[in-house]
């Protein structure tokens, strides 16, 4: 496993949507075919129509979609992608840490849980593979994105 696609919270950075960009691809695509289709129109005439009604909310849609097409994250943790005030990486490089499941304190850090609205409680799944059989055994078949 290369260890640039393990973040220092333990996540795969191999499977989040945003480094392999396939939200942003779907979402670029999306567009590009929305536009061909001038849809905007087609959603403002739909909008009229009481069983349409949610295509009054067209043009936010198209907002988010674009959006997420800004949501790519060519680099991983290691190589500066994600977040760059990622309290997480800062305090593993502090510590001189390859990755939190060396930090004796992981299961009870404060840092960490802020990955919970978006993760569950995969990284932790994710660190306690990591310490077990370390980062050269650690796959993307044995990796996490959301867990309960």
């Amino acid at each position: 496993m290369d260890l640039n696609n393990i973040a220092y919270c333990g996540l795969f950075c191999g499977g989040c949507p945003n480094h392999t960009g396939v939200i942003a691809d779907l979402s670029r695509d999306l567009r590009k075919e929305l536009r061909t289709y001038r849809f905007d129109k087609t959603a403002e005439e739909l909008s009229k129509m009481s069983f349409f009604k949610e295509f009054k909310k067209y043009s936010d849609c198209y907002e988010v979609l674009g959006a997420m097409v800004k949501m790519r994250c060519k680099n991983g943790c290691r190589k500066g992608g994600g977040n760059p005030f990622c309290k997480i990486r800062k305090c593993a490089q502090k510590k001189e840490l390859t990755g939190c499941w060396e930090c004796g304190d992981f299961l009870s850090c404060d840092k960490l849980k802020s990955l919970e609205p978006n993760h569950g409680k995969a990284h932790i799944k994710n660190l306690k593979t990591l310490k077990k059989v370390g980062p050269k055994n650690f796959t993307g078949k044995n990796a996490f994105w959301y867990a309960v």
